[in-house]
């Protein structure tokens, strides 16, 4: 049974580490009076330490969140479920066996697949969370 009048937004991606873990951080900083934000991953892993990062550059701290695994939400409700794999055929996306109302999917490079110097990782990071900024601007705008 729902105990708040919130949107419930579920956001997927394959480990739970950083795109999903950044989404459910933003969402919930920004517009957490109107939104429930909760995120998951066909695996738990564990938070991506550069993802806490480049979430603190904005003023958010996402130390706190654990990595979990979809299964945790079966056969829960949710308004809105958003998977934020890659269109890359060899990407991890997930699938949410509870009630959605709608369902969503936000085309995401996974930044912790970069390889490469700090500085080009933390860029694939912000890259990625302000991809993710952008897109829930966009979906909370048009719920308003």
């Amino acid at each position: 049974m729902r105990t708040t009048t919130k949107k419930r937004i579920l956001f997927l991606c394959g480990a739970n580490s950083a795109r999903s873990q950044m989404a459910e951080g933003l969402l919930r900083h920004y517009y957490g009076d109107r939104f429930e934000a909760f995120s998951a991953g066909a695996k738990a892993s564990f938070v991506h330490p550069v993802a806490i990062r480049v979430m603190a550059e904005l003023g958010i701290d996402i130390s706190g969140q654990r990595s979990k695994s979809v299964a945790e939400f079966n056969g829960t409700e949710m308004d809105s479920v958003i998977t934020l794999c890659a269109a890359d055929p060899n990407a991890v996306c997930v699938t949410f066996f509870g009630r959605a109302g709608e369902e969503l999917h936000w085309d995401i490079p996974d930044p912790a697949a970069v390889r490469g110097t700090e500085a080009e990782q933390l860029a694939a990071f912000r890259h990625a969370r302000d991809a993710i900024k952008t897109r829930i601007d966009k979906l909370v705008s048009a719920e308003a």
